[in-house]
């Protein structure tokens, strides 16, 4: 165990060892070269501006395709009262925002501004799972089904579209600009797209006659959400490594 780790660390010492005083002179140069060491399993350090600019419009091409999905959602949640599309909108609010700590990456080229972003984002979609839940708890408790069941359903076909363009979004640009991160990002929201098709089922489940199948399609949306805070973390905690000098 011991060697592999030794091994693990010789990188970045090794050059030192050589020029040390030529080193010192470009402490900015060595940063940088640490970086790159680094940046395959993140693939986004890159020099060059354009490149940056590009991850930036991608990030906030999705997030403006998930903003409008999740605000027509939230009208429809005002009109209807659903728990399951609250739970969907607030689901889908939490994806949009798991972009900003890669926007903020690709704009400031920074691991710890990104990280930093990546903290907040975890903690507000925690919360809004804290919210969904509790709403659903409630409505357990004092039923009160939900009203306008077709814009409901439309609801839930808004923001499985939503989920899937901004997919396509965030994925072909991590293509183009070779940033695995913003692949994965897509390939999650590709994922979870599905989540907002509960809607619909519910949607038609309460038509069917079963009111209490909304806070039930609620909370499980809301372990989902809960999921992705889980994952969104593990992402965040995933490198710590990048800060060891």
């Amino acid at each position: 165990m011991s060697p592999g780790r030794r091994r693990a660390d010789t990188p970045l010492p090794v050059p030192d060892g050589g020029g040390h005083d030529h080193d010192h002179d470009h402490d900015h140069d060595h940063d940088h070269s640490h970086q790159h060491h680094h940046g395959h399993s993140h693939g986004l350090v890159d020099d060059s501006i354009k490149r940056s600019r590009e991850g930036v419009r991608a990030v906030l091409e999705a997030l403006g395709v998930l903003a409008v999905a999740a605000g027509a959602q939230t009208i429809i949640f005002v009109v209807s009262g659903s728990v399951a599309l609250l739970a969907d909108l607030i689901h889908n609010y939490g994806d949009a925002l798991t972009a900003v700590p890669l926007g903020v990456a690709f704009a400031l080229r920074s691991q710890r501004a990104e990280r930093a972003a990546g903290l907040f984002v975890v903690a507000a979609i925690f919360i809004s799972a804290c919210v969904a839940g509790v709403e659903s708890i409630e409505r357990l408790l004092h039923p009160s089904p939900p009203t306008h069941l077709g814009l409901l359903a439309a609801a839930g076909v808004a923001g499985y579209t939503g989920n899937l363009v901004a997919a396509k979004v965030r994925k072909r640009a991590g293509h183009r600009l070779d940033s695995p991160a913003l692949v994965a990002d897509g390939n999650h929201a590709a994922a979870d797209a599905y989540v907002s098709l509960a809607v619909i089922a519910s949607a038609v489940v309460v038509a069917v006659g079963i009111p209490i199948a909304d806070p039930i399609i609620g909370l499980g949306i809301t372990l989902i959400i809960l999921r992705i805070t889980w994952q969104s973390w593990g992402t965040i905690r995933g490198h710590p490594h990048h800060h060891h000098h």
